[in-house]
């Protein structure tokens, strides 16, 4: 679905480039996340894929056809969710809905009431949007981004200023629009977004990509493969995973005493990028 070959940038009057041969691949019905720090690129190589920037190096294919040649008919085909909100604060939301509405094909919108609804939205639709919370603004600009039901959907921080029940209700839909084949891409520094949603992550650092792999594969290849065991009295210890069961000593040390809890040592993906790259992921 996208594919990226040597892709470099650098901004006019700088001297240093922002994206260093960048290489990756997202495919159909795919979440694919960037992690990095704040000026690492990830928001840089969304807008060149969206085409808010051009004069970069290297190849870019969507769907096999080179990302230059694809004209206005592109924006029928993504939708953007911009990390900050940028509504037109004088009109309702569901005004502003209705005035983007206007660049698209109307046969592909979905219902405003029913996106409202889903959101919890509803009761606000016909406020102004200067009247709305950061978090209100928010969902507003998701809606906007899913609203013309497009096939490759962009992502910059989609859980930014949102309470944890909202955050969810937002990773939960992403979830079912990549039930429905259409290819995401999310940049993040909030690890526990991208371990949740990402199907493949790259992290990314100072405009390079050092690693794309597999959440789960990253955590169990750079952690132990160990259990931590701890009882109601206090007592802890850590025990391989392998022959676990048949193992003398944890069966004798969880029989000693109650057992309140039992985890894997298992790498977190902050962890793991910080070992990887030597950098620290949330910035």
């Amino acid at each position: 679905m996208i594919k990226v070959e040597n892709l470099s940038f650098t901004y006019p009057k700088s001297k240093e480039s922002v994206l260093k041969n960048l290489n990756f691949e997202i495919g159909e019905g795919e979440i694919f996340g960037f992690l990095g720090p704040s000026g690492a690129g990830k928001s840089t190589t969304q807008k060149i894929l969206y085409k808010i920037l051009g004069d970069y190096s290297g190849d870019i294919s969507i769907n096999n056809k080179p990302l230059k040649n694809w004209g206005n008919e592109y924006y029928e085909k993504i939708g953007v969710g911009f990390e900050l909100p940028n509504h037109y604060l004088k009109l309702s939301a569901k005004e502003n809905l209705q005035l983007f509405a206007s660049f698209y094909s109307e046969k592909n919108l979905l219902d405003f009431d029913e996106l409202f609804e889903t959101f919890g939205l509803e009761n606000d639709a016909d406020k102004r949007v200067e009247e709305y919370s950061k978090g209100m603004k928010m969902r507003l600009n998701f809606i906007r981004a899913i609203m013309h039901n497009p096939d490759i959907l962009f992502f910059d921080e989609p859980t930014s200023g949102l309470d944890p029940v909202n955050a969810q209700k937002i990773k939960q839909h992403i979830t079912k629009l990549k039930t429905q084949g259409k290819t995401i891409f999310v940049t993040t520094h909030d690890m526990n977004t991208a371990d949740e949603l990402c199907d493949r992550v790259s992290f990314i650092s100072d405009g390079e990509i050092r690693v794309t792999e597999k959440p789960s594969i990253l955590k169990n290849t750079h952690g132990k493969h160990a259990v931590k065991v701890e009882l109601q009295n206090g007592q802890t210890a850590e025990f391989p995973i392998k022959d676990l069961g048949s193992n003398p000593k944890f069966l004798e040390f969880i029989a000693s005493n109650e057992i309140l809890r039992i985890n894997t040592l298992e790498a977190t993906l902050e962890e793991v990028f910080i070992k990887v790259t030597g950098a620290k992921l949330s910035e």
